[in-house]
């Protein structure tokens, strides 16, 4: 078989794998879907049927709770409850013996109630094996809840939900996924043949030619042909190129190449030039003319000290740094632009790397100098972190749908109480309307407090030594630290390293951490906070030896309203991250299980001028 039958058969393999693949992640999702549905009717239904036997009860409050269900005739109000579940065949009210009380059918009442398997295990912990196992297999499951009062469980609710009827219930949505998806695999078939049959025909021809080149055999005729079709052109050029000097017109390419190249570094925002060892300029790229206000072509050959006089205060710092030998990152320097009566003063960020060729460094190794426009920096910085931040909106968010979504549930069930009441006559729905209105004051608060995490800060910039604010923190923390048993280690690596920043609010985000990490300790430890520097950006690492966070925690700890405290708001970690974010800074964290949690938050460095 040769080389294009096999790349067609895997293409078209490749290409029915990956629908099939696909086919059933969508298969899988509709089957939890359809599962879980089933599973939140059941529990609905449970806690309707909990809040009737409430309401039974309430008739005769000192006659023994089984003896009123029993006496009750439950069973048309039970078989109203299920309504129309197809999967849900039977609803049993059960004393702790499993006697049944009251039943959907009513020749069950007295009999007793054997355990089946819990329907919620398979639905919540059971993989798609077991539920498809389930679903073929003809079998009982149960949902149970348990009734109880004064927090001693009297009743138990139990639900019986038949697999067969689930399944009978699922195969239409069934029978349409594996429509679609043959469909979408004999599709995917044939327009992989289709591509590879169009794409794979000039291999042959290709291989052939690529075959008598390596043999140094060049024929017109081949020539002529491949000039005719530019694909491939390409696909021929990139064999021939390891061939070397048996490829005719190498040159040429290399000239391409380099004209490319010098085209790419001339639409650079930054300035860049090279000078030889004997500090003569010998290349020049990039915007050289916005930031020298002369062309490049004037400048090629000057000396060092031509272009950047040692008079001005540019040019004494590269001639120290040229001396030295020591290189320079993003220093801000003034550089003045314009003629005459015209000039301005322009900050500009300087960088000068020492280049060291066989051995020579210092006064006998080459220099490249880079100048960047801090403000064409910001704006890049700002375009990058706008998608970070649509990002973090999403995060940021993620916990107020469950803060809504539970007053909702209780207002729901609320109402469908009140209807079950005044269905049966029972026009007193006052503590249901309370219920209600309660939820609804709940929901307010929630959206306020959403409104006011929010509303856009104004931010009080100024330049922080980070070594000053870090020791703060220390200081604001140890007395907590030492009431825990907690040892604070300070290391500190950031001398004469400022950071732009608003003092109150990053102290508040580094308090966040600090505190968290204390209460995560409360049989001592260490929380050693860090400061190092790492390129343009300042990083500062708080470290604990606490249990850690989980990988199912660790992905919510940002979200607005998560928390894993028994009295925990849910706002400090969202607010630091929030916080980090309006300082365009970026938060992350490493932790494992009783090794510990480290946050590592990195802000950009202030620009220094001199």
């Amino acid at each position: 078989m040769n080389l294009q039958s096999r790349l067609t058969i895997w293409s078209i393999a490749i290409m029915a794998l990956i629908v099939g693949f696909v086919s059933v992640l969508d298969l899988n999702d509709d089957l939890n879907t359809q599962f879980q549905a089933t599973l939140a009717r059941s529990d609905l239904i449970g806690r309707m049927v909990s809040v009737l036997i409430s309401s039974v009860i309430e008739r005769d409050p000192k006659a023994p709770v089984n003896v009123t269900v029993n006496q009750q005739a439950l069973g048309e109000e039970l078989i109203s409850l299920m309504g129309e579940q197809k999967a849900l065949v039977e609803i049993a009210v059960c004393d702790p013996q499993n006697r049944i009380l009251a039943d959907t059918e009513e020749k069950r009442v007295g009999s007793t109630f054997e355990g089946l398997p819990s329907f919620s295990s398979v639905v919540r912990g059971g993989s798609w094996r077991e539920k498809l196992r389930s679903l073929w297999r003809t079998g009982n499951y149960e949902v149970s809840q348990t009734w109880g009062r004064d927090g001693k469980p009297l009743l138990m609710v139990r639900m019986v939900v038949v697999s067969s009827l689930l399944r009978n219930e699922m195969k239409p949505a069934f029978k349409t996924h594996m429509e679609i998806a043959l469909a979408s695999i004999v599709g995917a078939m044939l327009a992989a043949l289709l591509f590879s049959t169009f794409a794979f025909r000039p291999l042959g021809k290709v291989g052939k030619m690529l075959d008598l080149l390596a043999k140094g055999e060049y024929e017109e005729q081949f020539l002529t042909t491949v000039e005719s079709n530019s694909d491939e052109v390409g696909v021929m050029a990139s064999k021939v190129s390891l061939l070397g000097q048996q490829l005719r017109g190498a040159h040429y390419e290399f000239s391409d190449l380099k004209d490319n190249f010098e085209r790419l570094l001339n639409e650079l925002e930054d300035a860049v030039l090279i000078f030889g060892r004997d500090r003569r300029l010998i290349a020049a790229a990039g915007a050289v003319e916005r930031f020298l206000t002369r062309p490049r072509g004037e400048l090629l050959g000057l000396l060092l000290s031509d272009i950047f006089p040692p008079s001005t205060s540019l040019g004494l710092l590269l001639a120290q740094a040229v001396q030295t030998g020591r290189p320079i990152r993003n220093r801000g320097v003034p550089i003045k632009r314009g003629n005459g009566s015209g000039l301005s003063n322009f900050i500009a960020l300087l960088s000068v790397e020492i280049l060291e060729s066989s051995g020579a460094v210092g006064p006998g190794a080459g220099v490249l100098i880079r100048l960047r426009d801090p403000e064409a920096t910001r704006q890049i910085g700002r375009q990058l972190q706008t998608a970070d931040r649509l990002s973090a909106i999403s995060r940021l968010t993620g916990g107020v749908a469950h803060e809504v979504k539970n007053p909702l549930n209780a207002m729901m069930m609320h109402v469908e109480l009140a209807r079950m009441k005044l269905a049966h006559g029972d026009y007193d729905v006052t503590p249901q309307m309370d219920v209600i209105s309660g939820e609804i004051m709940r929901l307010d608060r929630v959206v306020k407090t959403f409104l006011d995490f929010t509303r856009p800060v104004v931010l009080n910039l100024v330049d922080v030594p980070l070594e000053t604010m870090v020791n703060e923190i220390a200081d604001l923390a140890r007395p907590q630290a030492q009431a825990a048993g907690i040892e604070i280690l300070l290391k500190q690596e950031s001398e004469g390293v400022s950071i732009t920043a608003d003092v109150d609010l990053l102290k508040q985000a580094f308090l966040n951490i600090v505190v968290n990490a204390i209460e995560a300790m409360p049989n001592g430890g260490n929380l050693r906070i860090e400061s190092y520097v790492r390129g343009d950006e300042a990083e500062i690492r708080i470290a604990d030896t606490g249990p850690g966070i989980s990988p199912e925690v660790r992905e919510k700890i940002y979200n607005l309203y998560f928390t894993t405290k028994e009295h925990g708001s849910g706002i400090g970690l969202a607010m630091t991250f929030r916080i980090v974010q309006l300082h365009d800074g970026a938060i992350d964290l490493v932790s494992e299980p009783g090794m510990g949690t480290t946050f590592l938050l990195r802000f950009p460095i202030a620009v220094l001028q001199g």
